[in-house]
């Protein structure tokens, strides 16, 4: 019995959620139905799955060709499953049918979406819903208006969808390359990113701040602590990126459009996966900055990958207190418990592990483990697939289609670790570890 109980601890029940939906999404996607007079394996088809649920856009094959009107549906229902989270969208339908949800339910709502397991769950989700459902259907409004008749509805609706959800699945072979010149298109799908990626708990804040401004109020106590800091570490990421890319990436198209595409390049590259720059042609400097962004990530309780915004806070917080000798580790003039900054350094060597030993077993499944001289820059492409697996980004150099049956899985892998977050299969692990009651004798080493 106890260790039945772990198995169903609030922290392994999204696991198997998503792993389930995974599974229908992609024997959904194998039907005929779904494809365009063409044939699908079933990897390919439980790749797409798990690349939508986990809302990260890497993809095998291309979505608008392969894929018939109802296969593109089930897809975008992959999307707003996974971005929205399967535990959400559960406690949703118990909460609209009027039934008791659970308090391991409760709780792990709680953690995943607030931080916090005593918010009140029934009006959270009811505001939740209306918020994003409204996001998205104003961005697919305002998608097709923009696009001057290059997006049917259906388009829309399915790049609204995709962008909100930070998943970056496009029904174009280019993904939004052949929009890199237009100006509102682009603010629309930066901002539908910007509001997937800061997390759910900062976009119920927002209404209240933009009202506090327009009616002339304190901006002061408008967002959380939390909110303030998730928003002002995007921003600086943002700011870094687009300054980065747009000297390291100048192209022939122009001031304007050079501005244009290193911005969009930047917000997208820590969240969503579209691009409308040839990422095969970027420079290695570029392609290691934007690796950097990817494992970034977004912020909590959003449709974004990664090591979060605020692990990074935290991270940045205790060099400067070691720097400074402070016994305490300050973020935006607030000190951060032990137990924050014994999880940010936890999460952190976790994805660096992650990461690193994936990259390794790829190197030998994809044929780079032979002389430089024969595969020179096959490491950085592979380094960047997996960085993108892991934070659910979705930009690929052009190899996904290319890798082999291993590499598939490896990357696979790598994205549903980085939807659910390394936090909850860490938090998973705790539940099963049994805590010493003693301390041994401590000894100090050399360091350095």
């Amino acid at each position: 019995m106890k260790h039945a109980h772990k198995f169903l601890s609030p922290a392994v029940l999204p696991v198997y959620f998503f792993a389930a939906t995974i599974l229908l999404g992609g024997v959904l996607l194998h039907l005929p139905i779904s494809l365009n007079e063409t044939h699908l394996t079933w990897l390919d088809a439980m790749f797409t799955s798990v690349s939508a649920t986990c809302v990260t856009g890497l993809v095998v094959v291309d979505t608008g060709t392969v894929f018939s009107v109802f296969g593109q549906t089930v897809i975008a229902v992959l999307i707003q499953i996974g971005g929205l989270g399967v535990m959400t969208y559960t406690s949703l339908v118990f909460y609209m049918w009027r039934r008791r949800v659970s308090l391991t339910d409760r709780i792990a709502v709680g953690q995943s979406l607030q931080g916090d397991p005593s918010f009140k769950l029934g009006r959270f989700l009811v505001q939740l819903f209306l918020v994003c459902f409204g996001i998205e259907a104003m961005g697919a409004v305002a998608m097709y208006v923009f696009s001057l008749g290059e997006l049917d509805w259906f388009s829309a609706f399915f790049h609204s969808v995709s962008a909100f959800c930070n998943a970056g699945f496009s029904l174009y072979p280019d993904s939004l390359m052949r929009f890199s010149g237009n100006l509102p298109l682009n603010l629309l799908f930066m901002t539908l990113i910007f509001l997937g990626g800061i997390g759910f708990y900062v976009l119920v804040e927002l209404p209240g701040f933009f009202g506090a401004a327009l009616r002339g109020r304190p901006l002061r106590g408008a967002l959380s602590w939390q909110g303030s800091l998730v928003i002002r570490t995007s921003l600086w990421l943002i700011l870094i990126g687009w300054v980065v890319f747009f000297f390291l990436e100048q192209r022939q198209d122009g001031m304007a459009t050079a501005l244009l595409q290193s911005l969009f390049q930047s917000v997208t590259a820590r969240t969503a996966g579209f691009n409308t720059m040839d990422i095969g042609i970027m420079t290695d400097t570029s392609l290691f900055i934007m690796i950097l962004l990817m494992i970034i990530g977004g912020s909590p309780g959003s449709c974004a990958g990664g090591i979060k915004t605020t692990a990074l806070r935290v991270l940045l917080g205790f060099a400067v207190s070691q720097i400074k000798g402070r016994d305490q580790v300050v973020v935006e003039g607030y000190g951060v418990d032990a137990s924050t900054v014994n999880k940010a350094m936890t999460l952190v060597i976790f994805a660096f592990v992650l990461i690193m030993g994936s990259v390794f077993i790829l190197t030998v499944t994809e044929g780079a483990n032979q002389p430089h001289q024969l595969v020179r820059g096959k490491f950085m492409e592979l380094f960047f697939e997996a960085s993108s697996a892991f934070g659910t980004v979705g930009l690929s150099t052009g190899l996904t289609p290319h890798l082999s049956t291993p590499g598939k899985f490896i990357i696979m892998f790598l994205m549903f670790v980085g939807r659910l977050g390394p936090i909850v299969f860490l938090t998973m692990l705790q539940a099963w570890q049994t805590r010493e009651r003693f301390k041994r004798a401590e000894k100090s080493m050399l360091i350095g």
